[in-house]
């Protein structure tokens, strides 16, 4: 029998908040009456998380269950594994450390029942410090500007996903700011909504500044494998043609005043046109090995079906 919910809560170290934020979503889902599993991801805590969520197993064996990492790997890693196991029919994440209202998943799933996919929490009103609201604000307008997907808040913990969503795509890095981008270039349908988030009650972030920079780098691979994965020619090929053509350009100019007489061969132009031209059939290449690397691993292609009609299955 399909439940009806899946929760997958990744911690790492909050041991303080475990027994109120259980306590608030086994309230909510029984008040809502859904049949459901809590899968807590404990990402190498060791802080005593690990006992109190196994406590919670014990008393209540049929909905809890546990992923425990022998190390700390990330949200990603985290997500990734309890997205592989959860049985759902919708799968809602959030944080472990109380700023995410577990009150708000009946209205997630309300939107998801309107016929959305994926539905992305919107701290409005963020009660964080301006060290993480900040570049947030920055990460979040050019992801959105980059990627054409209008979202205020593409990292927000607090989501709702069909569980066709969760299966089809691959977490990893620091991926988990973009999933609302991986589900979108699959074909399903992305929206959002105002959640209540609330002041840090335990502890501190564990997020670093360096997770920004890796963001970055991260939302720079996101844009690659969305638009380019099955033809890095199509991005190496107009980037190096274009830096070839202007490295041409410049030789051929070179070479006009080199017939009138005037000497060229120490004028910086000049080994700018060569580097140009050397560069820009490098991204050519560059883009030529991609192509075969992905005509070779073709046959390892999956897509993302919506339907099947008139098929045994």
């Amino acid at each position: 029998m399909e439940l009806d919910l899946s929760v997958i809560v990744p911690l790492y170290n909050e041991v303080e908040s475990l027994p109120d934020l259980h306590q608030q979503i086994v309230q909510v889902v029984d008040k809502n009456k859904y049949s459901y599993e809590i899968i807590y991801m404990d990402d190498g805590s060791n802080d005593g998380s690990l006992a109190i969520l196994e406590d919670f197993n014990e008393k209540d064996p049929e909905h809890i269950k546990i992923i425990s990492f022998r190390r700390n790997y990330g949200k990603s890693a985290a997500l990734h594994e309890g997205f592989q196991f959860a049985s759902g029919k919708y799968v809602v994440t959030m944080d472990a450390d109380l700023q995410d209202d577990p009150e708000e998943i009946p209205r997630l799933i309300a939107k998801l029942e309107e016929g959305y996919d994926l539905v992305s929490g919107w701290k409005k009103k963020r009660h964080d410090p301006i060290s993480k609201t900040i570049p947030s604000k920055f990460f979040n307008w050019f992801t959105a500007l980059v990627t054409g997907i209008k979202l205020h808040d593409f990292n927000c913990g607090l989501k709702a996903y069909r569980n066709e969503v969760v299966k089809s795509i691959r977490v990893y890095g620091e991926m988990h700011r973009y999933l609302p981008v991986l589900a979108k270039w699959n074909g399903f349908t992305v929206t959002e909504i105002v959640v209540e988030h609330h002041p840090r009650k335990f502890g501190k972030t564990k997020f670093g500044v360096t997770r920004f920079f890796n963001g970055f780098f991260d939302l720079l691979t996101v844009i690659f494998i969305t638009k380019f994965h099955r033809t890095p020619l199509h991005f190496f090929g107009f980037t190096g043609a274009f830096l070839f053509f202007i490295g041409f350009i410049v030789e051929i100019y070179m070479a006009s005043i080199w017939f009138m007489g005037i000497g060229i061969g120490q004028r910086p132009l000049f080994f700018l046109g060569i580097l140009l031209l050397i560069v820009g059939a490098q991204f050519v290449l560059f883009g030529l090995l991609g192509e075969m690397l992905s005509h070779h691993f073709n046959t390892q292609v999956e897509y993302a079906v919506k339907k099947k009609i008139g098929f045994n299955e």
